[in-house]
């Protein structure tokens, strides 16, 4: 599942070929209001529940249980969804973490000052300079391309506020059930958003194994450490699960 204020395609790029050449049956989920999706005229009323209701939709219609990713927002989609639904294992990427927004939102305000109003000007699709600076010293690496943020550009797009707003109280609305599956949180070593030293508030309540990428920011799938993520996902899915044996 993918982050806010993107869609689907950030997959496309990297995971999703890397993955399915490997053998694995691979799919990425519009939320909806998002990418292709439906909705996009009422996306401020979606809330988490919504949005786990989307993905619940695509697991029934599979015959087994999958492996859920979720990336940033889509990481609290994956861990509400997964209070009524079933997975055979969850991989967290650079989650909300489980104190919520508001304090997250508050250390990258001081560090970026202009980064709320250079984001409404990107969800827009207006880039000036200062907007490219901005975003890409949030989303990404250092090391990041041109190429490499050329690509994530027409990916972003505005997102539920109602979404949004509960995530900034997430630290009041202690998860249902957790299923007792395995689990993985990757998060990357420079991400500005949710830095690395976060990523225990989540795999606490997982029991979850911790991994963090090496100079790698918050878009993990577009970084040009990507291929580091994949492959520590792919062994942790062989350990865990046997998947690349299955896969192959």
């Amino acid at each position: 599942m993918h982050g806010g204020y993107i869609h689907g395609g950030c997959w496309d790029l990297n995971f999703l070929p890397y993955f399915s050449q490997r053998g694995y049956d691979c799919h990425a989920l519009d939320l909806s209001g998002h990418g292709a999706s439906a909705g996009r005229e009422h996306l401020h009323s979606y809330d988490l529940d919504h949005y786990a209701g989307d993905v619940a939709q695509v697991v029934a219609a599979m015959p087994t249980p999958p492996v859920l990713i979720g990336h940033s927002m889509g990481a609290a989609v994956v861990q509400r969804y997964l209070e009524k639904g079933r997975a055979a294992a969850v991989i967290l990427m650079a989650p909300v973490p489980s104190t919520g927004l508001s304090a997250a939102t508050i250390q990258l305000s001081r560090k970026h000052p202009d980064y709320l109003r250079e984001a409404a000007y990107a969800v827009r699709g207006k880039y000036t300079a200062n907007t490219i600076r901005v975003m890409r010293e949030v989303y990404f690496s250092p090391d990041v391309t041109h190429e490499e943020f050329v690509a994530f550009q027409p990916l972003v797009q505005d997102e539920s506020r109602t979404a949004i707003a509960e995530m900034m109280a997430l630290a009041w609305r202690p998860p249902l059930r957790r299923p007792k599956i395995p689990a993985l949180v990757m998060g990357g070593e420079l991400d500005q958003l949710f830095p690395a030293n976060l990523l225990l508030y989540t795999a606490t309540g997982w029991n979850a194994e911790t991994c963090v990428i090496p100079r790698a920011g918050h878009m993990l799938m577009m970084e040009p450490q990507w291929t580091d993520a994949a492959a520590r996902i792919e062994n942790w899915l062989d350990r865990r699960l046997g998947l690349k044996t299955a896969a192959a």
